[in-house]
């Protein structure tokens, strides 16, 4: 949620308004802010920040480190971002050579779990933090114990999380059975949104459609905001080849909302629902989407590539 994103930060009018145009996708302009604060005020850890994710939406993977590690040596105990500063590694692990991605994972794994250290409520940084120890094989720290742990440490105070934890810990062990408990206690916990969304992905890979489906539409009706969870909905739906006019709607009602995030850049939904209208025949409108997720970020490298390919 974006409170949990920003708490720990005090924004400035500039970065205010920039935060703003992140949410709203539109990063080229709140790249431009944020350069103009910088260039008046280069010690700002808080714009710093905020331009590394304004590069990681963009997966600009060296610019966003570049721009995290500045505003962790500026503000080193803010929790935030040091989460951010993990990702922006871990991004950059993924696409690396397996050397390259060795030394960047213990910089992903430290940067988590100093963002933990920093606000043991940072409910985000302990899930990326869970996610890591149950992928990361044990040489780079990783650990299904280490996940167990910290699962235990979640649960009194974020029930949901530490049940999703435990249930990604029972799928990497394979066991899909104590998986789907899990990923059901989650549910049961808060009944969130964003833990329907995991239940329906978990029947997406098990391949049971109508299941999935049956989770995706609970999420979707518990999703008042209209936020990311629409985007995932629509993402799993478009995986399965299942509802594409469903998946079409919930892509719109995400473009049209004033809950976006840069958890799903505009930029990308519109990419994303020009694949789906491609796909399925409405080049021109294909088109008008490439435009616009163009017009947002002018260097996101697939905008440019499906604006030449359409």
């Amino acid at each position: 949620m974006l409170f949990v994103l920003l708490s720990g930060i005090r924004l400035s009018a500039e970065g205010t308004q920039a935060n703003t145009l992140l949410q709203q996708g539109r990063v080229d302009e709140a790249r431009h802010v944020l350069q103009q604060s910088l260039s008046a005020q280069p010690g700002d850890a808080e714009s710093h920040q905020l331009l590394c994710r304004v590069y990681y939406a963009q997966e600009i993977a060296d610019a966003a480190i570049r721009e995290c590690e500045l505003s962790a040596s500026i503000d080193p105990g803010n929790s935030n971002t040091q989460m951010w500063l993990g990702r922006a590694y871990g991004m950059k692990a993924s696409r690396a050579n397996p050397l390259i991605a060795f030394s960047f994972a213990r910089k992903v794994r430290a940067a988590f779990e100093r963002a933990v250290q920093l606000d043991p409520t940072n409910v985000q940084a302990m899930s990326d933090l869970g996610e890591y120890y149950v992928q990361a094989p044990a040489i780079v720290g990783g650990g299904l114990d280490k996940a167990r742990d910290l699962a235990s440490r979640m649960e009194p105070r974020f029930p949901s999380q530490a049940h999703r934890l435990r249930a990604l810990i029972a799928n990497e062990s394979k066991d899909p059975a104590t998986a789907e408990a899990e990923f059901q206690k989650a549910v049961q916990a808060g009944r969130m949104p964003e833990a329907y969304i995991d239940l329906g992905h978990f029947y997406q890979s098990r391949h049971q459609p109508e299941k999935a489906i049956e989770a995706l539409l609970a999420g979707v009706e518990a999703d008042h905001r209209k936020d990311a969870t629409l985007v995932d909905a629509a993402s799993i739906l478009t995986t399965m080849n299942r509802s594409p006019q469903l998946a079409e709607d919930l892509l719109r009602q995400y473009l049209a909302s004033s809950a976006k995030s840069d958890g799903a850049p505009a930029f990308k939904v519109h990419i994303q629902l020009g694949d789906l209208l491609s796909r399925h025949g409405d080049a021109a409108g294909a088109r008008r989407e490439y435009a616009a997720a163009a017009s947002l970020a002018r260097s996101y490298a697939p905008a440019r590539k499906a604006m030449q390919g359409s």
